[in-house]
């Protein structure tokens, strides 16, 4: 396999002489600079092009070596020279990105190797830069003894091979965790699962342990609470700290007894439909909440009346309150019908919670009703979500919170409920 070596070029033409000795490339490309264009001085591109005696042995000296490629014995077929400006990172950084496709085009089972070691710390940092964005090169700096801070001293350098692994797998890494911020989750498993994983242990435990949260949180996002505990579960030393009550209620929503299950769904359900707003997805955000008042009365009617509202038993349908037959001949009752029997037959917050809010209830119902996902034909707007998340939080939430505790002994500040959006303060706790 053949190996390709991309250097930047600064004042010193040792490192780099000491670089292609020890690699040994088939092919250079010498990134440089050229004329100065205020004061007209050359630029390091001379040691590679310039002619006859062109370098100098020690700083300050008169010229005495010939350039670069001659002293390494290249040939003009083995090298190349790309020019970038001094101290501009972004135009060296478009400038060497380019460079990096070219030779992978003319090469493309080479090996590419990037030494940062000369040139200006712009040339050097747009290198590196480039370098870790393109896959499958090797960075590299020719370091040696120091009497100080200014340079290393001559004939004591070697290369060696940069340690990056973990700043490359940040860099990939980090667009699929940003999107936890919109809770995309799916979004971040799919894009992390397609990180080839490290050798490095540590590394690889790190990339793996982001990949199945972002699995778990994504099934708890869809309400498969099975399948995210069973991802999140092994991480619960990891994570207990700043997650130990999301896993709490993951376990209480596993739970086999629909007792303790049922209101901590109700809560899970109004966290969920806030997620859709918080990613524009209104619409689906308002089926949700329509959903929760439903199954809230629901709830109710079943634990306190054991009414199950596909059933209706006649018996316990208040004069008051109208229901139909369907047409295998039992009494069915809607949203509202559930709630108006709620009022009817319980004395608790659900029945003064709806004795209140009847028309209330009944004007932000109409905004799910005239919409798309139900039987209208408009869509819902960030106005209409803010007007019904208000009414849910400073009415029906907080009733819901009583009965989660009168009836289940369930107390949870619902919002630390609500999944993360930031993976780094779960890695960082």
């Amino acid at each position: 396999m053949k190996t390709l070596l991309i250097c930047t070029v600064g004042g010193s033409h040792q490192p780099i002489l000491k670089a292609i000795t020890e690699l040994q490339p088939d092919f250079v490309s010498f990134i440089c600079t050229g004329q100065d264009p205020e004061t007209g001085r050359p630029g390091s591109d001379r040691q590679i092009t310039g002619q006859g005696l062109v370098i100098s042995e020690t700083f300050g000296a008169e010229p005495s070596l010939p350039n670069i490629p001659a002293q390494a014995g290249l040939q003009d077929n083995q090298v190349s020279l790309c020019q970038v400006p001094s101290d501009d990172i972004d135009a060296a950084f478009t400038g060497i990105s380019k460079e990096i496709i070219r030779l992978q085009a003319l090469f493309p089972e080479a090996n590419l190797v990037a030494d940062y070691t000369g040139g200006t710390k712009s040339m050097t940092a747009a290198l590196v830069i480039a370098a870790l964005d393109t896959e499958n090169i090797e960075l590299q700096l020719v370091t040696g003894a120091r009497a100080n801070l200014r340079k290393v001293e001559n004939h004591s350098e070697y290369a060696v091979n940069a340690s990056v692994n973990g700043i490359r797998l940040t860099r990939r890494m980090q667009p699929y965790l940003q999107a936890w911020r919109r809770y995309a989750y799916d979004e971040a498993a799919e894009g992390l699962g397609r990180i080839r994983p490290p050798r490095n242990t540590s590394l690889r435990s790190h990339l793996n342990r982001a990949c199945n949260l972002s699995r778990g949180f994504a099934a708890w996002d869809r309400f498969d609470h099975a399948t995210a505990l069973r991802f999140l579960s092994p991480y619960r030393t990891k994570i207990g700290k700043s997650l130990g009550l999301h896993l709490k209620a993951l376990s209480m929503l596993n739970e086999d007894n629909p007792a303790r299950r049922e209101p901590l769904q109700l809560f899970d359900l109004w966290l969920n439909a806030q997620r859709r707003a918080a990613q524009g997805r209104y619409d689906d955000a308002v089926a949700r909440v329509y959903r929760l008042i439903e199954w809230t009365a629901q709830w109710q009617l079943r634990i306190h009346q054991d009414i199950l509202t596909a059933d209706v038993p006649e018996e316990k349908i208040p004069a008051s309150i109208q229901l139909s037959k369907n047409r295998d001949g039992k009494y069915q009752a809607g949203l509202f019908q559930t709630w108006q029997l709620v009022g009817e037959l319980l004395e608790n917050p659900a029945a003064e919670f709806i004795q209140t809010n009847n028309n209330k209830m009944l004007d932000h119902l109409l905004i799910r009703n005239r919409s798309i996902l139900a039987h209208g034909f408009s869509p819902i707007d960030q106005e209409k979500w803010v007007s019904m998340f208000h009414w849910m939080q400073q009415g029906f939430i907080p009733m819901l919170v009583m009965l989660a505790k009168q009836d289940a002994e369930i107390r949870f500040d619902i919002e630390r409920l609500q999944l993360p959006s930031d993976y780094s303060q779960i890695e960082t706790t």
